[in-house]
């Protein structure tokens, strides 16, 4: 394994490593600045209760009762299933997700942290070609 061609790439190994340190750092203080608010589905006039979660209970909850009786049947698999893709899809659709108050400084850092990270991923990938030495023959330095 050579460990200084990332990507079969020639170098990148310590870009790609200080990526990924990016990377992480500015997704895990981004994320930590997110709250999420959960809810259920609302449907506005029906039955002038507004609320769904107990009508969205009663595929699974028949399910259910029919997988006791049979557990072989497979309509009562279908409704278990089916019931609990619906509880589990309003839930998921009714996410209510803020971003916390803060500092414009402590965003920006956030954002450069990740998208900096994520561009030196990406540049670690390509080929790189190693800096001719001001000391080696062939450099910058005039030979005596």
């Amino acid at each position: 394994m050579d460990i200084e061609n990332v990507g079969g790439t020639p170098g990148g190994t310590r870009t790609f490593l200080l990526g990924m340190i990016m990377t992480i750092t500015g997704g895990y203080l981004l994320f930590n600045q997110v709250q999420v608010h959960g809810g259920y589905w609302n449907w506005g006039g029906f039955g002038g209760a507004g609320r769904s979660f107990g009508i969205t209970l009663l595929p699974l909850l028949f399910g259910i009762g029919i997988l006791f009786a049979n557990g072989r049947s497979f309509v009562g698999r279908v409704l278990t299933f089916g019931g609990a893709l619906v509880i589990v899809a309003g839930v998921i659709a009714n996410l209510d997700i803020h971003f916390q108050q803060t500092s414009l400084w402590n965003t920006l850092t956030m954002l450069v942290l990740l998208v900096g990270g994520i561009g030196l991923v990406v540049r670690s990938a390509l080929p790189m070609t190693k800096a001719p030495d001001a000391a080696a023959p062939g450099g910058s330095e005039p030979q005596p």
